[in-house]
This record gives C-alpha cells, sequence and structure tokens, in this order.
C-alpha cells in the first residue's frame, strides 16, 4: 500500500462521515423545520464533495485549489446558518420594555 493509497483511503473515509453527518441533520430537520439544520445538512454534503474531488480527480500542483471552493462553500453556509438563528432567536425579544409596558396596561384596563 502507498502512500497516495493510504490517502485516498482516508479521503473517503472523511467524505463518507461527513455524508453520514449531513444524513443527521437532514433527519433533524424534517423533524424540526429549522433552517440551521438544512444549512449543516447543506455544509457536509458539500464537505463531502470536496473530499470526494480531491481523491478521485488526479489535480494538478496549480489546479488544486479549484477542489477547496466546495469547502468554502461549506463554511460559508455554516456561517449564514448561525448568523440566521442568532437573529430569528432575537427578534421575538427585541423590545422587552414595550412588551412590559403593554401587558401593565391591559391589566389595569380589565381590573
Amino acid at each position: 500500500m502507498t502512500t497516495d493509497d493510504l490517502i485516498r483511503f482516508l479521503l473517503g473515509a472523511l467524505s463518507v462521515s461527513s455524508l453520514v453527518a449531513g444524513l443527521f441533520f437532514l433527519r433533524f430537520w424534517n423533524l424540526s423545520r429549522d433552517r440551521l439544520f438544512a444549512y449543516l445538512w447543506l455544509a457536509f454534503w458539500l464537505m463531502s464533495l470536496n473530499w470526494i474531488a480531491l481523491a478521485v480527480i488526479d489535480w494538478g500542483p496549480e489546479t488544486r485549489h479549484r477542489a477547496y471552493i466546495l469547502r468554502l462553500l461549506a463554511f460559508i453556509h455554516i456561517i449564514i446558518g448561525v448568523i440566521e438563528k442568532n437573529r430569528r432567536e432575537r427578534k421575538p425579544a427585541r423590545n422587552p420594555q414595550r412588551q412590559n409596558e403593554s401587558n401593565r396596561t391591559q391589566g389595569s384596563s380589565s381590573s
């Protein structure tokens, strides 16, 4: 077994593990419909495609960087998903003082 064979084997293992992680996130997305899980599912599958491309295609030294575009897209999806999730969590509690004032006026008018 040569070093190239070992590298291709490890890239295949990384690819399969990334696909499995993506399947878990797909399942979580189906259960909750939370978009963060959809972004993570897509990101892990893009990383899997990146590792498959590195293992299967014989990249020359000057074109190897093209395979990493998929990994860049995967990380961008993760960042977008996290930012979107944090913005959605904050929106309902945007102005809690105004919400407390409306609760007080409703309580005093019903008394």
